[in-house]
């Protein structure tokens, strides 16, 4: 079964606009679960423009499902990271300047450090996912330093579908398919996410390597309309209809 991560992290960006307690991003964790969520993202961001320090405790200390916290790799991460030990950590590259995240790691180039860098992850038993392109050479630095997982940033091929870049987006999506092949073939788990809508997951959904989709910022812009957990629950038809 295809599984489905919930990234919260919006649900923060609202409250924070305010100051005010609300909505509170655990109780958006619960709702996500009970409509069919498999887990929880969260990207404690070293600027803290969402997620806060507070949220991850508050996960960790209530959430019964698995959180994948999303981090940079710095000192300050990896040491709050194994504090709380969570399910999975997903390494992703961070700019302050950025809206969102842009692309995904240049694993190849970082290669020794960032083997030193989940050494001590992967020791403290969190599976440690890499949020990188479809490149080979960066599928294949992934599992030469021993993450468990890659997770393929589908932001490129969503930005092309949006534009109306059909021929574009058709051959990203071939990469990410062969993408997703080449990591299967190593013994990596395969996760893909950023920029999935209702009309963009079906055709990542159905690639049979991929085992989980993390989603955030669509279905907090759709609960605006129809709620949390319907919106939840219309993904999770899409993505298994597609999958079957």
């Amino acid at each position: 079964m295809l599984r489905l991560g919930v990234n919260i992290d919006h649900v923060a960006t609202i409250r924070n606009a305010r100051g005010t307690p609300w909505p509170d991003p655990l109780r958006a964790a619960r709702i996500a679960v009970e409509a069919g969520a498999d887990g929880i993202t969260a990207h404690l961001r070293e600027d803290r423009r969402h997620i806060g320090d507070e949220d991850i405790d508050a996960l960790m200390r209530h959430l019964r499902q698995p959180l994948n916290l999303e981090m940079a790799a710095t000192p300050e991460m990896q040491q709050i990271a194994l504090r709380h030990r969570p399910h999975a950590v997903c390494i992703v590259p961070e700019k302050r300047e950025e809206r969102t995240t842009e692309g995904g790691l240049d694993v190849a180039a970082q290669e020794d450090q960032l083997a030193r860098f989940i050494a001590p992850l992967r020791k403290a038993g969190c599976r440690v996912s890499l949020f990188i392109g479809h490149e080979p050479a960066q599928i294949q630095a992934a599992a030469r330093i021993g993450a468990a997982v890659v997770e393929l940033h589908t932001g490129a091929y969503c930005d092309l579908d949006t534009e109306g870049r059909h021929e574009e987006r058709d051959a990203e999506l071939a990469g990410l398919a062969e993408g997703a092949r080449l990591a299967d073939s190593l013994g990596l788990e395969v996760h893909a996410g950023h920029g999935l809508t209702f009309d963009t997951v079906g055709p990542i959904a159905a690639l049979p390597q991929v085992r989980e989709l993390n989603i955030g910022h669509f279905l907090i812009a759709e609960a605006v309309f129809s709620g949390l957990g319907a919106a939840i629950r219309e993904m999770r038809r899409r993505m298994d209809e597609a999958r079957a």
